[in-house]
């Protein structure tokens, strides 16, 4: 079982960037495919991003060149470096780990 914390996400004004972490402990972590998703009320969670343990990743096209995935196997983190945010970004930022293993999630609004 592996325990995931999300931590980084606030109130943040349209434009603005925003950086999300992922803590990840009781697992092999490094070999772990990792990934962000969100759920903006009254919708479906949906993907954002993922990375590979050797650091390829993917984005989902609302996203892409704008939300960066990153990670640090050496401290068992996931990053999630969002800019130019816009209001349609407001949502719960959850961290997946695969096998069912999310995170509690952190919020993130973008005032229209």
């Amino acid at each position: 079982q592996v325990r995931l914390v999300e931590s980084g996400g606030g109130l943040v004004q349209a434009g603005g960037s925003l950086r999300l972490s992922c803590a990840a402990s009781g697992g092999i972590f490094s070999t772990k495919i990792m990934s962000w998703h969100r759920q903006a009320p009254g919708k479906q969670r949906e993907f954002v991003a993922w990375v590979t343990s050797g650091g390829d990743t993917n984005y989902a096209d609302s996203v892409k060149g704008r939300f960066t995935i990153s990670r640090d196997n050496s401290k068992n983190m996931v990053y999630l470096q969002m800019s130019i945010l816009k209001p349609e970004d407001t949502a719960v930022y959850y961290c997946y780990a695969g096998s069912g293993n999310w995170g509690q999630g952190t919020q993130v609004t973008v005032p229209s």
